[in-house]
């Protein structure tokens, strides 16, 4: 998982000021696809299965779709 991710430790770092940015990603297919892409994503370190929504219905009729939603801690210099 990138370090950026506020479950990362993170050292400190004078002189910087830290802000949480939203990331979501979303993955829309089957009711197969979205749980077969989910298991994938957690074998691969990426999220675990928990983190993602429960399944949803898609914009398009047939598809469900599921959400991961994470903040990431940016850091700016203070100048």
């Amino acid at each position: 998982m990138a370090e950026e991710f506020l479950d990362a430790p993170h050292p400190s770092n004078e002189g910087a000021i830290e802000e949480r940015e939203r990331v979501q990603v979303l993955i829309i297919s089957s009711r197969d696809g979205v749980t077969e892409t989910i298991q994938t994503l957690h074998h691969r370190g990426f999220a675990d299965v928990n983190d993602w929504s429960p399944l949803l219905p898609a914009p398009t009729s047939g598809e469900v779709m599921s959400i991961l939603r994470r903040d990431r801690l940016v850091r700016r210099s203070v100048e």
